[in-house]
């Protein structure tokens, strides 16, 4: 039996799922994995943190010279993936990409603890390091060339948004007979939703 959700209401559950982990979860409760592809097709994953979602979609912000931003500029196309262990419950995300605007990273930059942002301009992130020295020795420069005064966006950090196309909700049920619902995007705000065997 198909259910019919619009962007809204799915944005609602997904939320609802994410505060009541918030309160389980020991740590990261906005931990999801983000899987990329290069040209070739050949995946790549890894665990980043979700910053922001609403109906335009799904925020996580990076250095844009990372093998992830790099192939999410060649490949605009992303899958994510919550997992909730606490609670058993997980949500996966298919989707295309886009880069969010100058003025959402500027200001969730400025959010940022201090520190942070030093890392942010200190790190060449997914790049050969000589050593763990070579790190350090970046983020001593950094700090003493912030010492003072606000620390700017660097133009090699921003963000991305998936917007999605797929949204399948899963729940762990008595004797492995799992609740799975896989929503798909149709015209304009419709999502068609179909259970799926677990």
């Amino acid at each position: 039996m198909s259910e019919q959700a619009t962007t809204a209401e799915l944005i609602t559950r997904f939320q609802q799922w994410l505060d009541e982990a918030s309160e389980v979860e020991p740590n990261d409760p906005n931990a999801m994995s983000l899987a990329t592809a290069d040209t070739t097709g050949m995946p790549s994953v890894r665990m980043v943190l979700l910053k922001h979602a609403d109906a335009d979609g799904f925020v996580f912000y990076t250095n844009l010279g990372s093998q992830k931003a790099r192939e999410l500029i060649a490949n605009p196309q992303a899958a994510l993936c919550f997992h909730w262990k606490s609670l058993q419950r997980q949500v996966r995300i298919q989707g295309t990409v886009t880069s969010v605007s100058d003025a959402e990273a500027d200001a969730y930059f400025a959010s940022r603890a201090r520190d942070s942002r030093i890392g942010a301009w200190a790190s060449k992130q997914s790049q050969p390091m000589e050593g763990r020295f070579a790190l350090e020795r970046r983020v001593a420069e950094k700090a003493l060339r912030f010492a003072v005064g606000d620390i700017p966006r660097p133009s090699f950090w921003s963000g991305f948004r998936i917007h999605p196309t797929v949204i399948e909700f899963w729940r762990a049920g008595a004797f492995r007979l799992h609740d799975r619902t896989r929503f798909v995007r149709g015209n304009a705000d419709q999502w068609t939703g179909s259970p799926l065997f677990p």
